[in-house]
């Protein structure tokens, strides 16, 4: 088992801030919403949506046009995300949020 020092900087000087060494990607990350069980799935995708900071943005991965959820995050959140619908199914739908 690898010790892990929580206060010393990782090798990789271009990695985030959460210190795991990995670099920051140019594209946007994706969250598969269907990986999430159904009980925890919008508070858990509007979770991931709070956490970016502005500027900063994800692909949702949906099986289904995810309408409600849309009218929930800009029930809680409006006008901070903008929202683009990048394929429309049959089977999964992308959905690219970013932060203002």
């Amino acid at each position: 088992m690898e010790n892990i020092s929580i206060t010393k900087e990782p090798n990789n000087i271009e990695s985030h801030s959460c210190r795991c060494g990995e670099e920051e990607s140019s594209t946007f990350p994706e969250l598969n919403a269907s990986l999430i069980p159904h009980e925890i799935r919008h508070p858990a995708i509007i979770g991931a949506l709070e956490s970016l900071k502005p500027g900063q943005g994800m692909i949702l991965v949906a099986p289904h046009k995810p309408i409600p959820l849309l009218a929930q995050i800009e029930k809680k959140h409006p006008t901070i995300f903008s929202v683009t619908f990048l394929d429309e199914g049959p089977d999964k739908w992308h959905v690219q949020f970013i932060r203002s």
